[in-house]
């Protein structure tokens, strides 16, 4: 245990990663990394971070755009509430820090959307405090290594890799310390293949000894994932296309659609058409389907959705909507944010 902190700093010496943020002291940008990096991979993650940051270059910038504006910089990117959180904590710390980043490790945390694992990230990176950032990639490599079978989806699990973790810290290098052991379960001590053969830590891993890099780390519960079927109404009345604001706290939060009828099974289109929402909104026109696109697949961590484009041409009349629906042409659609999938239904 003594020789593990030097033998992963030299692995890190000799295989660490060139990337944007990766040698970054500014606790804001450091932040804004950890972020964008929350469910997203880094090679999709870099451009992001890259053009947010141009964008949005420090605390107070962010804190002063709108919301929507700051969700077009995350469009494509998913899990929306992390882009509402950044936007929410940089009002925060603007309100309540003059707009300096808190250097304390219990002031990061109260910052909204910011976790422990975020926390200990930035607090290593940018001010050196001794907080191991536990992540995927640590309960990992340290339960491969030290041949831990807790279940790392509990609450015992979770205390005692993290207490591993604060044995193993260095002191003195505690931000490489963090970066070197992201990067070996990224790089080394991957999820499936890991790089067994040539590991610095081969010599006394107990996952290696007694073969069970495939059955560690342990986890004891199964991810239930929810099925859903979405039916975009795009409803076409001369240059105007109607658009609305999802509001309700679910999957993409403040972004925008065209009208939408939810379905826990798959319709067909006369079930569709014939839908009370479609009728009351189609009663006083004269309409035609102009197009209907594929049936497109959206898979995220606990949900699978399935999601249709009906392409609806107004001929007479005007569409009856509630006040919240937006009449914009497709030029405009542009400014507002939108989801991938609600880009994928636009461009059949």
């Amino acid at each position: 245990m003594r020789d593990f902190s030097k033998t992963l700093l030299e692995w890190y010496r000799q295989n660490k990663r060139e990337l944007p943020w990766r040698d970054e002291q500014n606790p804001y940008k450091i932040w804004v990394s950890e972020i964008i990096l929350q469910q997203t991979r880094i090679a999709q993650g870099c451009d992001y971070y890259l053009r947010f940051v141009e964008r949005f270059p420090n605390i107070s910038q962010l804190a002063e755009a709108s919301e929507d504006e700051v969700l077009k910089y995350w469009q494509g990117l998913g899990y929306y509430s992390r882009a509402r959180n950044l936007h929410a904590g940089a009002k925060y710390i603007m309100k309540n820090h003059k707009g300096i980043f808190p250097e304390n490790h219990a002031d990061i945390l109260k910052i909204k959307g910011v976790g422990e694992y975020t926390a200990a990230a930035i607090a290593s990176f940018a001010f050196q405090l001794p907080f191991p950032a536990v992540d995927g990639n640590l309960f990992r490599v340290l339960t491969r290594i030290f041949g831990i079978t807790t279940p790392i989806d509990t609450a015992a699990g979770k205390k005692e890799v993290t207490k591993l973790a604060m044995q193993l810290i260095n002191s003195t290098h505690t931000g490489t310390f963090n970066k070197a052991l992201m990067d070996f379960g990224s790089l080394q001590c991957t999820p499936s293949l890991p790089k067994c053969s040539d590991c610095c830590f081969s010599f006394f891993c107990v996952a290696k000894k007694q073969d069970l890099t495939t059955l560690l780390p342990v986890k004891s519960k199964k991810i239930s994932i929810k099925i859903r079927h979405f039916y975009y109404l795009h409803i076409i009345n001369g240059e105007k296309n109607y658009i609305c604001k999802r509001s309700a706290k679910d999957i993409w939060q403040g972004l925008y659609e065209f009208p939408l009828i939810e379905s826990e099974k798959k319709l067909l289109q006369e079930e569709i058409l014939g839908h009370p929402y479609t009728v009351g909104i189609l009663k006083n026109c004269q309409w035609a389907i102009e197009t209907i696109s594929p049936v497109y697949k959206h898979q995220l961590s606990h949900q699978t959705i399935f999601g249709q484009n009906l392409v609806i041409k107004i001929n007479k009349g005007m569409p009856l909507f509630g006040k919240n629906m937006l009449a914009v042409s497709i030029k405009e659609l542009e400014r507002y944010p939108i989801s991938r999938l609600m880009e994928r239904v636009l461009m059949c």
